[in-house]
């Protein structure tokens, strides 16, 4: 807020600034005048404090810290939003249904829904899109390019974005999301919310034909596809299966190439996909979070319990006084 004075520097545009130089640096926006230049891009700012926000991209620094989970930003009003997700604060609600939102950039694309309105269209095919980032990912499958590759299983992607959140979900270890009733701990608040309907059994998708519900979206698909016949089933090409998810056909067909992008760092043995890898490296773990409730015996996988509880005497036991 602007205290208006006799001291006040007013610009073209009415706007008033207590000092000269807040005038100078909001006059460069009529002018268009950018004087401070990035050494390492060349990329021209109008002030030097954008300049020093800006060369936080190529030096890596981010000095504003999360007290609660200790995630790092370049930018302070970066770590204002991410501060809401520990608050659950979300002061934008939406006019209409009255859904709120921790960013006003989150409420400017919700209500897209209600208005119906597409600004970003693709002219080679006409198709418009809410979000931008869903226009750049479409733009994509015009192209079979896939310039940028993962260091670390060489997959490759159409943009860096999605390389690097492949990176951060498929091979990073922070964590930073925590179930409330649990205390599993998730790399995406996406995933926590699904994992929450655990607790609450929850099932919001609902068959429009019969009255199963599902906690997932994903299963309600595969269900309307193999009771009701609604949907398309994706062919293998090499052996004509049909699977109900894409995501299957593409780890099916790897398996016919005998593609393995996953290597254990200890035993260098590969595999066609990253769970299966995970899976795998608790052989080489000590840790055993899984334990028969009968006998109270450990396990390091969860299909060694179940196989273990099928021939526990303890069980055997339990039956025979039933």
């Amino acid at each position: 807020m602007y205290i208006h004075s006799s001291k006040n520097k007013r610009s073209e545009c009415g706007k008033c600034f207590q000092s000269n130089s807040a005038l100078i640096i909001h006059r460069r926006i009529h002018s268009g005048e950018k004087p401070f230049e990035c050494s390492v891009c060349g990329k021209p700012f109008a002030s030097a404090g954008k300049l020093t926000k800006h060369s936080r991209i190529h030096s890596g620094q981010k000095p504003y810290k999360c007290s609660e989970c200790g995630m790092c930003f370049r930018k302070s009003s970066n770590l204002t939003v991410h501060r809401r997700i520990h608050s659950g604060e979300k002061p934008f609600e939406c006019s209409v249904c009255r859904k709120r939102f921790s960013r006003a950039s989150h409420l400017t694309q919700h209500s897209r829904i209600h208005t119906g309105e597409k600004p970003y269209k693709f002219d080679l095919c006409q198709k418009a899109f809410t979000k931008s980032s869903n226009l750049t990912t479409h733009m994509s499958l015009h192209s079979a390019v896939k310039p940028h590759e993962c260091s670390l299983c060489y997959k490759l992607f159409r943009s860096a974005d999605n390389m690097r959140t492949h990176k951060r979900l498929v091979h990073g270890n922070r964590r930073p999301y925590y179930c409330p009733y649990c205390g599993k701990l998730f790399k995406t608040t996406s995933c926590l919310k699904k994992h929450v309907r655990v607790h609450s059994d929850a099932k919001p998708f609902s068959c429009r034909h019969c009255s199963e519900c599902f906690r997932w979206q994903v299963t309600l698909k595969s269900h309307l596809l193999k009771s009701h016949d609604e949907g398309t089933w994706f062919t293998c090409h090499i052996c004509s299966k049909k699977f109900s998810r894409k995501p299957d056909l593409k780890i099916h067909i790897r398996r016919h190439e005998g593609v393995e992008r996953y290597v254990c760092d200890e035993c260098q043995k590969r595999f066609c996909t990253a769970a299966e890898l995970r899976q795998h490296q608790q052989v080489h773990s000590d840790v055993r979070k899984f334990c028969c409730g009968f006998c109270g015996k450990d396990f390091k996988r969860l299909q060694d319990v179940k196989q273990h509880v099928r021939r526990c005497p303890d069980v055997v036991g339990f039956e025979d006084m039933l």
